[in-house]
């Protein structure tokens, strides 16, 4: 029983990552359930063992990855510093663009295809975690580790920045993930630090 378990597991896996790519590549709407069964190499029936819709995927494509979110903003060391927390935190968006690139990609372009009640609840989620990232940013203000900027432009630059990844993705990476990931944090941190 466990090595059945195992193996709809590791196929649901392959799913979810496939599905990703698909996703990026030619858009939600532009992906169907066959297309996705012949990538994969399965009936397309065969693929409703595994997952019930093609939205329950995109669902948990989006949600595992906005989890991941938050829970590296909410395991943040409470006693770091603003600038702390923020270079944690545009090292884990960068990391998230570099080792999840697929997953991450869908989640910031195509949730909007989400069925309208897990709409509403990632753009909930979403708008708490801009505004906890906004609190982070007001305390290096307030402590002076910080330039007097916008918390709301200063987020909006970081995850915009990061966003920006996806032309390294497609590029012939004459740079390595570190230097890039070094780089990134260099420039945004530069343009918040005093």
């Amino acid at each position: 029983m466990a090595t059945t378990t195992r193996k709809r597991s590791s196929k649901k896996e392959e799913i979810l990552k496939t599905a990703a790519r698909m996703f990026r590549e030619k858009g939600y709407a532009g992906t169907s359930m066959r297309d996705l069964a012949e990538k994969i190499g399965i009936e397309a029936a065969s693929l409703y063992n595994h997952i019930h819709s093609k939205s329950e995927i995109l669902e948990e494509i989006i949600f595992s990855i906005s989890r991941d979110c938050r829970e590296q903003l909410d395991n943040m060391d409470p006693t770091g510093t603003a600038l702390q927390k923020i270079e944690s935190l545009i090292r884990f968006h960068t990391k998230m663009m570099i080792d999840h690139f697929e997953s991450y990609s869908v989640m910031v372009s195509e949730w909007m295809h989400l069925d309208e009640e897990k709409l509403g609840e990632f753009v909930s989620e979403r708008r708490r975690y801009v505004k906890k990232i906004e609190s982070i940013v007001q305390q290096g203000v307030d402590n002076k580790e910080f330039k007097p900027v916008l918390p709301y432009v200063a987020v909006l630059n970081i995850l915009s920045s990061v966003r920006g990844l996806e032309f390294w993705q497609k590029s012939a990476k004459t740079h390595s993930a570190e230097i890039i990931e070094e780089n990134m944090v260099q420039h945004l941190i530069g343009g918040l630090k005093l």
